[in-house]
C-alpha cells in the first residue's frame, strides 16, 4: 500500500480553509450590497441621492482592449504550444469578445448630453 504524504487532519485542514475563505468573503459581499442599498435608500428619501453616470462607450472600449491584449497572447501561445485543438479557445473567446466590444464602440452613437453636463 501506498504511504499518505499527509495526515488525514491536514487534509481536513486543507480541505476546510477554501470553504471558509468562501463564506466570509459572502457575507462581506452581502453585507455591502445590504449598506449600499439602505445608504441610497436614504439618500432618496433626504433628496441629496445623485445617480452616477456610466460611460458605456468608454468601459466597451476599455474592456475591448484588456481583452483584445489577453485573448491575443493567449492564442499565440495556445497555437505555439499545442496546436490547432481545444486548448486554442482559452485564447480565442477573450479574443473575439475584445473584437466584439471594439465594434460596439465604433457602432455605438455619441450619448446626447443635455445643456450644462459634461
Amino acid at each position: 500500500m501506498e504511504e499518505s504524504l499527509t495526515s488525514p487532519a491536514a487534509q481536513v485542514i486543507i480541505a476546510v480553509i477554501p470553504i471558509v475563505g468562501i463564506v466570509i468573503g459572502g457575507t462581506v459581499v452581502f453585507f455591502y450590497l445590504l449598506w449600499r442599498h439602505r445608504e441610497i435608500s436614504l439618500q432618496i428619501r433626504t433628496g441629496t441621492f445623485h445617480p452616477k453616470k456610466f460611460d458605456y462607450k468608454l468601459f466597451s472600449l476599455f474592456t475591448g482592449l484588456l481583452l483584445l491584449g489577453v485573448g491575443s497572447v493567449l492564442t499565440v501561445l495556445f497555437a505555439l504550444l499545442e496546436g490547432v485543438s481545444y486548448t486554442l479557445l482559452g485564447g480565442l473567446i477573450p479574443f473575439i469578445i475584445g473584437i466584439g466590444l471594439m465594434v460596439f464602440y465604433k457602432v455605438c452613437p455619441e450619448p446626447v448630453r443635455k445643456d450644462g453636463e459634461s
